[in-house]
Formats: C-alpha cells, sequence, structure tokens
C-alpha cells in the first residue's frame, strides 16, 4: 500500500491532509468543550439570580471581593448618599437616551467597625430626568435596605469612549474611578464592585428604574464546532476524490503499453 501511494504521488497530500484534520478537529473539540464550559456558566449564573439573597458582607468581606462572586445576588443596608450620584450613558432602545444612576450608599457597619460604602446602581432614568431635582421624590432619605446583583470591574471596550468624571459621564464601570468620584472624602472605604438594584421595591415616583442588569453570554460555540468538523469532513472528501483518481488512474508504463 505504502508503495502505492509513493508510486501515485500521494505522500506529501497524504502527510498535509493528516495535519490539516488534525488541526480542524482539534478546533471543533476545543469549541465543544468551550460549550460545555459557557453551559455551565449559564447554569451557574441562572441559580445565583434566583437564589435567596445573601447579605453583602459574606460575599465582599473585608472590602475583598474574593472569588467567582459576579451576579451573587445580596442585600445590603445602609442609607443613600444622593450628592455623589454619577450617571452611566445607557441609551435604551425604545426610550432613548438616557443614565444608570449609581448612588453611594453608606452601610450599616457594626459599632467600632470601619466605614464602608458600596455603589449601587439604582436604575435607569432618562436623559430628561438626569437632574435628580426633577425626580425628588426617588431621593429616598433614611435608612433603606437594597437587594440586587454583584458587578465586578467592567471592560473598556476598543470602541467605547473614554469617561469622563469631570462631566460626571461614564460610559463603562471603572469601579476605582466612580468610587473617587461618587465619595472623594472616603474613597478607600468603598468596596470593589457595585450592586444592580432589583426592579422591586420600585423607587418612590417610578425612577430610577431598577432591574437594568443585562446578562449577554453569546454562546454559538456549537455552531463553531460543526463548523471546524464540516470543514474536517470537506477535507477529506476532497483527499479522498483526489486520491482514489490517482490510485486509479494507469501508471506511466500501463499507459505507453495501452498506447502502443
Amino acid at each position: 500500500m505504502i508503495a502505492r501511494i509513493r508510486a501515485a504521488g500521494l505522500v506529501w497530500p497524504t502527510l498535509m491532509t493528516i495535519v490539516g484534520l488534525a488541526i480542524l478537529v482539534s478546533l471543533g473539540t476545543w469549541q465543544m468543550n468551550r460549550k460545555t464550559w459557557k453551559d455551565s456558566l449559564v447554569e451557574r449564573i441562572a441559580a445565583r439570580i434566583a437564589a435567596a439573597p445573601r447579605p453583602l458582607a459574606a460575599v465582599v468581606d473585608g472590602g475583598t471581593a474574593a472569588g467567582d462572586i459576579e451576579y451573587a445576588r445580596v442585600e445590603a443596608r445602609g442609607r443613600y448618599r444622593h450628592d455623589g450620584e454619577q450617571f452611566l450613558y445607557a441609551p435604551h432602545p425604545k426610550l432613548g437616551p438616557g443614565f444608570h444612576v449609581v448612588t453611594p450608599l453608606q452601610l450599616e457597619v457594626p459599632a467600632g467597625a470601619p466605614s464602608r460604602v458600596v455603589l449601587v446602581n439604582r436604575g435607569w432614568v432618562p436623559e430628561a430626568l438626569r437632574d435628580p431635582a426633577r425626580r425628588p421624590a426617588g431621593q429616598v432619605t433614611g435608612a433603606v435596605a437594597v437587594t440586587g446583583l454583584v458587578r465586578l470591574q467592567g471592560e473598556h471596550g476598543a470602541f467605547t469612549p473614554g469617561n469622563d468624571p469631570g462631566k460626571n459621564l461614564w460610559y463603562w464601570r471603572d469601579i476605582p474611578a466612580l468610587a473617587k468620584a461618587a465619595a472623594p472624602a472616603d474613597a478607600g472605604s468603598v468596596l470593589p464592585v457595585t450592586i444592580d438594584a432589583e426592579a422591586e421595591p420600585a423607587n418612590p415616583g417610578g425612577w430610577p428604574k431598577g432591574g437594568t442588569t443585562e446578562i449577554k453570554l453569546p454562546n454559538r460555540h456549537l455552531e463553531y464546532a460543526l463548523t471546524w468538523y464540516g470543514l474536517a469532513a470537506a477535507m477529506l472528501a476532497v483527499f479522498g476524490v483526489y486520491a482514489w483518481g490517482r490510485l486509479t488512474s494507469p501508471r506511466p508504463a500501463q499507459r505507453e503499453r495501452h498506447i502502443r
């Protein structure tokens, strides 16, 4: 068989096909492994969102966000410091330009414990209601209990504008910078996470509207895997046709005898 392959000039095409198949199948298998990981992640996040809220201090202990806590459902108690409101640009697909209202929450802590602050995304307001004077009912005073989802430091995408703290205009969740702008006197006491407040109970007056968390985890790994496997099958089919033609065609000596 090896002699026939060599005589048909198929040694290098065979080796190249084997290498190509190995690469394509490996890529397909990698995507299937990624799909398994993504499915597990989606299930884990769904379970966290549906779970009973845990005290914030049990999730972010001593000002350190340790472990996998993104989207953990938590409860925090304290008082809003509305003078530190920050505005994260968030256009609505139907309602137009608007902002997420990020407000520092002065947390209740045991007597003698160090002061702690957490930034809370209270919800969305349209551009016309950016000025808190236009939504006075929502500027609640006194002790509040906030239930929501933990969010970690955001990412500055290549096409995302830079934040402008001087104009209180934010395009991505830069927690250290938000902390300095929202609570400049004690930014060191601000926890390294934010909380996306839930929609219920609604804020007085209806604004800001909570429940802004969007969980977008694209999961096209099966599609990608099938593409790589399909390319491997196509390569194998093309090689099979090519090799069959080379193996069944008359050899030079046979062609010469046939001509004579």
